[in-house]
C-alpha cells in the first residue's frame, strides 16, 4: 500500500487533559516519513493502570492533547522511503519503548511517560505524541518487530500454532520481565525469585522465567492468589510459593527450604517500596547471585550493603527490555518454548473497541493478575 492510499482521517481516542475523560475523535491520519511506518492497529494492551494514568491520579508526563495507548499487534499499512524490511501487509509487533536514534538513554514510552532529560521529552512533545489507541499509528522502524505470521496465526494442520492476534498481545507484559530476566543471564536448571509474582507483571515473569527453563519461587502477599498463580501457569511443578509476611526471618527461612537461589527479579508496584520481600529475597541469594530491578519504586528502598558486598552479588536496574528481546521473545513463541492462549494458562478478559475505552480501562484494573489482559481493538 503506498503512502496516498491512507485514508484522509481516521478515528483516535483523544486525551485533552487529566481533568477530563478522553473522546473519540476524527482526526488526521499520520502519514510515513523517514525512518518510520504507519501501522494499523490491530489490538492494543491495556495496563492495570491505564485508567490512573490518565485520569491523574497516577503520576505520569505526557504532553496533550494525546492519543493514548501502549504496545499492540498491528499491520503495517504504508513506510517511509528508507524502510528496507517491513513492508505493507507484513503483521508486526508494536513496542511502546522509543529510543532516540542519536541518544539511546534519551528513552520514552510513547504516551505514557516522557523520560528524564531534555532530549527524551522532546522525543515525545515534538515526534512521537500519539499511540495506539487509534485506526492507525505513527512509529519508528526501530519499533516494529515483525512477525512469522503463518507459522503464528495458521492452521495446525498446515504447520501454525493457530493463535489469534489479540493472543499474540500478550507479548506486551511478557516483553517487560524478559528484558530484566535476560539481562541478569536467568538459564535453564537455575532458581530465581519474583517478588512480588501475583500481579500482572510479575505474573508475566513467572510465565517467562519458566518458558526460559528455570525454577521459580513466587512471593505474594495473597497466598490464596500465590495459589492461583501456581495453577494456572504452564509447568507448574516448577512453581514454589513462598507468602510475604513482613517478617524478614520466617521468608528467609521459607525460602532457605528450597535449597540454593541464583537469581530475583524484583517487579513490585511503587507501593510495595518498603515490603520486607526485598530485603529477605537479597538475603537469601547463593554467593555470586543476582538482582534485577524492574519495579516502580518511587521512594529509596532498604539494601542488606554487607551481605551484598560480602556474598559478591550483582545487582542491576532494568527498565523495560531491549529491542531484540522482543525479536528473541517471538522466536521462542514460534518454536513452541513460550505458550500463548489457553495451552499458555493466558486468557483475554476483554476485547473493547474505542467506544468502549473507560470498560476496557477497568476491566484492565479490575483484572490485574497473572495471564489476564484487556485489549482495544480500533476496527471492532
Amino acid at each position: 500500500m503506498a503512502t496516498h492510499d491512507l485514508p484522509a482521517t481516521m478515528k483516535a481516542l483523544v486525551l485533552k487533559s487529566t481533568s477530563e475523560p478522553p473522546t473519540v475523535e476524527t482526526v488526521p491520519t499520520p502519514q510515513p516519513t523517514i525512518g518510520s511506518a504507519v501501522v494499523r492497529i490491530l489490538a492494543a494492551n491495556v495496563i492495570s493502570y491505564t485508567r490512573d494514568v490518565y485520569n491523574g491520579s497516577r503520576k505520569a508526563t505526557f504532553p496533550t492533547p494525546i492519543i493514548p495507548g501502549t504496545s499492540a499487534v498491528a499491520r503495517i499499512a504504508a513506510v517511509g522511503p528508507d524502510a528496507t524490511k517491513l513492508q505493507p501487509g507484513d503483521l508486526v509487533f508494536l513496542d511502546c519503548l522509543v529510543r532516540s536514534r542519536d541518544e539511546p538513554t534519551d528513552i520514552i514510552l510513547a504516551a505514557l511517560a516522557d523520560g528524564n532529560t531534555p532530549g527524551s521529552r522532546k522525543l515525545m512533545h515534538d515526534v512521537y505524541r500519539d499511540w495506539a489507541y487509534a485506526e492507525y499509528c505513527f512509529a519508528p522502524l526501530e519499533s516494529l518487530t515483525r512477525l512469522h505470521e503463518q507459522r503464528l496465526t495458521g492452521a495446525p494442520e498446515n504447520g501454525g500454532l493457530g493463535l489469534k492476534i489479540e493472543d499474540l498481545a500478550y507479548a506486551a507484559p511478557l516483553g517487560v520481565p524478559y528484558g530484566g530476566l535476560r539481562d541478569i543471564d536467568l538459564r535453564a536448571g537455575q532458581t530465581v525469585i519474583v517478588a512480588p509474582a501475583t500481579g500482572a507483571f510479575g505474573g508475566a515473569a513467572v510465565i517467562m522465567a519458566l518458558a526460559m527453563g528455570a525454577r521459580v519461587i513466587a512471593m505474594g502477599r495473597n497466598t490464596t492468589s500465590l495459589q492461583r498463580l501456581k495453577e494456572r501457569v504452564p509447568n507448574p511443578e516448577r512453581v514454589h510459593c513462598v507468602p510475604i509476611t513482613g517478617n524478614v526471618q520466617e521468608e528467609c527461612a521459607a525460602l532457605a527450604k528450597y535449597g540454593e537461589i541464583d537469581a530475583y527479579c524484583d517487579i513490585g508496584p511503587r507501593e510495595a517500596y518498603a515490603s520486607t520481600h526485598i530485603q529477605s529475597a537479597i538475603l537469601s541469594l547463593r554467593h555470586g547471585g543476582r538482582v534485577s530491578f524492574m519495579g516502580g519504586y518511587t521512594e529509596n528502598i532498604s539494601i542488606p550493603h554487607r551481605v551484598v558486598m560480602r556474598k559478591n552479588l550483582r545487582l542491576q536496574g532494568k527498565w523495560m527490555c531491549e529491542r531484540s528481546d522482543i525479536a528473541d521473545l517471538f522466536k521462542m513463541i514460534e518454536t513452541g518454548v513460550l505458550k500463548l492462549g489457553a495451552k499458555g494458562g493466558v486468557e483475554v478478559v476483554g476485547e473493547y473497541p474505542l467506544e468502549q475505552w473507560k470498560e476496557a480501562w477497568d476491566a484492565a484494573a479490575e483484572n490485574a493478575s497473572v495471564g489476564r489482559y484487556v485489549v482495544i481493538k480500533p476496527w471492532g
